[in-house]
């Protein structure tokens, strides 16, 4: 194994950015303590949690349930078994639906799109339910699909029995699993995540705005959701972008709709505050190009396979230190995508990140003479 060592500066020249400039780095102090039961605050980029309290006990996640509601429908869009323009036939029980609404009448057929924003805007538990029965046959079922991506996504805290997030017995989740949904639908939906920014809707001649006051409060908000039962009290899950660096923020608990909001922003502005975020290597661009052996050709372009987050004190980027450790020898044939060694990302002698190395390109083995000629200048080496 051959260490070599990535000054920080050459890779933010690789990247194309300046290095980093020398300071006195901003003393952290401890995250502000909320009065809400639990809550998170976390990265989109890196991932790295900047504050947890009590963020994987099971709660009531209320109308927050809707996001998932929404990753599904996004899904089937995705897939191609859903279109925007799709007509959705109202049952009774949509229509009968209780607590927030859109006021869809049963027996009407309404657009996949607006059915979305009723959802999504006005948080409509009918525009939710019709959505469920009209891409599973029954909420029921509709609620397995919810359960089958919650565990794809590593959220081992939840359990959907329903698509609205009126209350059941087994209807869960936590700040921690909330945040990681909301992560994977802006990462995987950025073309749909535009509608949690949307102020109001009208549907019927009835306007109504987004519950989410956060859009009118603080200009960098684009999203997520509110929800609220009496079992759950007040709920805010938050997405804020700030030069480049995105957050999200769940709160779960809170006693006033006024409170969830003051202590989301509590959050978020400590977050910005002391912290940053930087893309260290971009996806598929070369880090370094070694020596290759016995291929058609004598170098190979390796790099990393997803661009390469780290958040970490404010001021601090300076103290970072890059090694990447090759396989040796590197022998052809190689494909692209094949690991080729390990990327190790510390500060103050403390591995803060890792990911694999991977060839970038396909190489070949050489011919017969090619393979012996580096045979020999190996044993030579």
């Amino acid at each position: 194994m051959t260490p070599f060592r990535i000054a920080l500066v050459m890779i933010a020249l690789l990247l194309g950015g300046p290095a980093a400039a020398q300071s006195q780095p901003i003393p952290v102090p401890d995250a502000p303590s909320l009065g809400a039961d639990g809550y998170i605050l976390m990265d989109f980029h890196s991932g790295r949690v900047l504050v947890d309290q009590n963020s994987d006990v099971r709660r009531d996640p209320a109308s927050i349930t809707k996001v998932m509601t929404a990753f599904v429908v996004f899904n089937e869009l995705r897939s191609g078994d859903l279109a925007m323009d799709d007509p959705v036939r109202i049952s009774e029980k949509a229509w009968r639906a209780p607590g927030s609404r859109m006021f869809i009448e049963v027996g009407k057929e309404i657009p996949v799109g607006d059915l979305i924003r009723g959802m999504i805007i006005q948080s409509g538990n009918d525009a939710s339910i019709a959505l469920a029965e009209h891409i599973a046959g029954s909420e029921a079922t509709f609620a397995a699909l919810m359960n089958q991506y919650a565990a794809e996504l590593g959220m081992t805290n939840t359990h959907y029995t329903n698509a609205t997030g009126l209350p059941g017995d087994e209807h869960y989740s936590t700040a921690a699993d909330t945040a990681r949904l909301v992560q994977a639908l802006i990462g995987q939906f950025p073309q749909y995540y535009r509608f949690y920014s949307e102020r109001e809707f009208t549907w019927g001649g009835i306007t109504q705005s987004n519950r989410n006051r956060m859009l009118w409060q603080d200009s960098s908000v684009d999203g997520v959701k509110t929800g609220y039962t009496e079992a759950a009290q007040y709920c805010l899950a938050t997405s804020a972008e700030r030069d480049g660096m995105r957050l999200i923020s769940v709160v779960m608990g809170a006693e006033t709709a006024e409170q969830r909001v003051g202590q989301s922003k509590s959050l978020l502005n400590y977050g910005y505050r002391f912290f940053e975020t930087h893309r260290l290597y971009a996806a598929d661009e070369p880090v370094e190009t070694p020596r290759l052996w016995k291929g058609v050709v004598d170098t190979l372009p390796v790099g990393v396979g997803e661009d390469v987050f780290i958040t970490l004190p404010a001021d601090t980027y300076d103290q970072l230190d890059a090694r990447i450790r090759l396989s040796e020898p590197l022998e052809a044939p190689i494909a692209a995508g094949d690991p080729v060694g390990r990327l190790s990302v510390s500060r103050n002698g403390e591995v803060v990140r890792e990911r694999d190395v991977i060839a970038l390109e396909a190489v070949p083995e050489a011919g017969l003479l090619g393979r012996t000629i580096d045979t020999v200048r190996q044993w030579l080496n």
